[in-house]
């Protein structure tokens, strides 16, 4: 009864994510569809597995937690104290729900390993090639003609922009930017997003995984847009990214803007009705110098 309500629930989530793509009410509160997405991700990973495992240790009566436990110490004893002889289909299931959960939580441990390594060789990178620029406090100035901004979150979180960028953005329009990175940092978007990236890795063959880590990417952008739009105008902010998608820049470790968000930007959705819009601001208030992520 337990393995069919955990396969309905893990069905229903998979159906849930397959719509979730395709709902655009998501683009008008970022930040709650980000808080679904996560939910159902969770919810499907768990329930998915469970299924199995409830099947497979249905004959114990005891759940699937302390049925492993007793599955355990009765393969020590060579198998006495089933309840019953153990049947294939429920033998296949065991091994295909241990593996599944292995699986899903190697490939979360090797993602976020090769993240922590990639950081670090870029920190080290950046340590020697950017410099400090009093124009901008607190962010990382790499002396390059084309134009870019991201930033490398951690424990010692770094927002960067290019000597391009700062030539080809108007002082409003380099606080934006800079507010939208220094919102990824503080919120820590990268850990949203690389449980869907270790999924995709996982099941790469996936559709809806595919169109699901599309998605979440898609709605981490606009979170940040919304964080930065409270202190400077989405008119500003969707010219700058704009720029950006138009110059010809070096390749980034970010997404580059698309059509929906700066569309989002210029019809401005995510905005209470009848809220004013921020004032703008002087380039260098929005810097990630205040920001202190918590990992």
């Amino acid at each position: 009864m337990a393995a069919a309500a955990l396969a309905t629930l893990a069905l229903v989530c998979a159906v849930g994510a397959w719509r979730f793509t395709r709902a655009r009410w998501t683009y008008r509160a970022p930040h709650v569809a980000i808080v679904l997405w996560q939910a159902l991700g969770v919810t499907w990973g768990l329930a998915g597995t469970g299924a199995l495992l409830g099947y497979a240790l249905e004959p114990y009566d005891e759940g699937v937690l302390h049925g492993l436990r007793e599955f355990a110490a009765s393969s020590f004893v060579g198998g006495r104290g089933l309840p019953q002889p153990y049947e294939l289909p429920r033998i296949i299931a065991l091994v295909a729900g241990i593996t599944a959960l292995a699986v899903l939580i190697l490939v979360l441990l090797a993602a976020g390993a090769q993240t922590f390594r990639a950081r670090h060789r870029h920190r080290t990178l950046l340590a020697l090639i950017a410099r400090e620029d009093p124009v901008v406090p607190g962010v990382r100035v790499l002396d390059h003609p084309g134009a870019t901004a991201y930033c490398v979150p951690g424990l010692r979180s770094q927002v960067v922009v290019s000597e391009g960028a700062l030539k080809l953005l108007s002082a409003d329009e380099l606080s934006a930017v800079l507010a939208h990175e220094a919102a990824h940092v503080r919120e820590r978007h990268d850990l949203v997003l690389l449980p869907f990236a270790a999924l995709r890795r996982a099941l790469p063959w996936s559709r809806v995984v595919k169109d699901a880590q599309g998605e979440v990417g898609l709605l981490v952008e606009m979170a940040a847009d919304d964080v930065a739009r409270r202190c400077c105008s989405a008119r500003r902010l969707a010219t700058a990214l704009l720029r950006f998608g138009t110059a010809g820049a070096v390749p980034r470790p970010a997404r580059r803007p698309g059509r929906r968000q700066l569309r989002r930007l210029r019809d401005g959705e995510g905005r209470a009705p009848g809220e004013p819009g921020p004032p703008s601001c002087r380039a260098g208030s929005a810097t990630p110098s205040s920001p202190s992520p918590s990992s």
